[in-house]
């Protein structure tokens, strides 16, 4: 257990050091215009008893686009709220949309409790508890149901505070956005170190990218809470650390996931359609074929009769 959460911080700190140079010339042209949303407004011909046309083209009150915001914003979390991975993963938390609308704090919070409360929650912690148990990782829990229980509610609670800090609260206090933006083109070396680096590197509700406080500090806050439910062994400040690297560890596995999920079912539709063109070619050529021609009957030579 020790050598995964020393192998997760030293995956952290590659991420920092070499993809967050190669971020920042990326990202610095992908900061959102001022009149994104103006395209929203909504247009249209002037009726008889309305105005004059000078009051209609006025620009719009700061509250109508603050509305019109939110409610694009609504509109892409609705979609995103449908998104899985084999249809059991739940990618909630992403977007391809680089200049998608930024969400309130009422919709990150929104976001955060979908996340946390659907299946796939339960299944990662049940899974993780699995392997804690194997381990025998925190001795003092014992084995059999009542150990596998405490480490399922220990593995529970360490995504579910993890991602309330870093997802909702501290996203909302420090203006950053919580989904991960898929880079879908590239090269796979860059593709790679995007999705590696969107743990410790985000956009920002201004639109703007830098480092990712609200996903690193939540992690390190979660698991100092989890002091409260974890052994007494492991309530040292090398643990508390171990553990927020972990799970911000585990968050980049998923966000490699993601990021190339689209390519592998891409793929694995073409490899189909390209086998089912090679059955029909086959199948077409079967039935094309000219039928045999019967060869002629052998001449009998005839006897010269005397």
């Amino acid at each position: 257990m020790v050598l995964n959460r020393w192998f997760a911080a030293t995956s952290i700190v590659a991420a920092w050091f070499f993809a967050v140079p190669l971020l920042w010339s990326q990202t610095a042209d992908l900061t959102i215009p001022v009149d994104l949303f103006k395209s929203l407004q909504q247009t249209g011909s002037t009726p008889a008893s309305s105005p004059p046309a000078a009051s209609q083209t006025a620009p719009q009150a700061p509250s109508s686009q603050n509305s019109n915001t939110q409610q694009s914003a609504e509109e892409q979390l609705k979609q995103q709220e449908r998104q899985r991975v084999l249809g059991v993963m739940a990618a909630f938390n992403t977007t391809k949309n680089r200049d998608a609308a930024p969400l309130s704090s009422g919709q990150k919070f929104q976001l955060f409790f979908k996340s946390a409360t659907d299946p796939w929650a339960y299944l990662l912690s049940a899974a993780g508890a699995g392997i804690d148990q194997a381990d025998d990782s925190f001795p003092e829990y014992g084995q059999g149901a009542e150990g596998y229980g405490k480490r399922f509610g220990a593995a529970y609670a360490d995504y579910f505070t993890g991602n309330f800090f870093g997802n909702a609260v501290l996203t909302s206090l420090l203006r950053e956005d919580p989904r991960y933006f898929q880079k879908g083109t590239g090269s796979y070396t860059k593709r790679v170190l995007w999705a590696a680096s969107s743990s410790v590197w985000c956009k920002r509700d201004s639109g703007t990218w830098g480092p990712n406080y609200a996903n690193v500090l939540g992690n390190l806050i979660g698991s100092s809470i989890s002091n409260v439910y974890y052994p007494e062994s492991d309530r040292t400040a090398r643990g508390t650390i171990e553990r927020g690297f972990t799970v911000t560890a585990q968050g980049i596995i998923g966000a490699e996931v993601i990021e190339f999920w689209p390519d592998i079912v891409r793929r694995h539709n073409q490899k189909r359609a390209e086998k089912l063109a090679r059955q029909a070619a086959q199948q077409d050529g079967k039935g094309s074929s000219p039928p045999a021609v019967p060869s002629p009957p052998t001449a009998t030579p005839h006897k010269d009769q005397d």
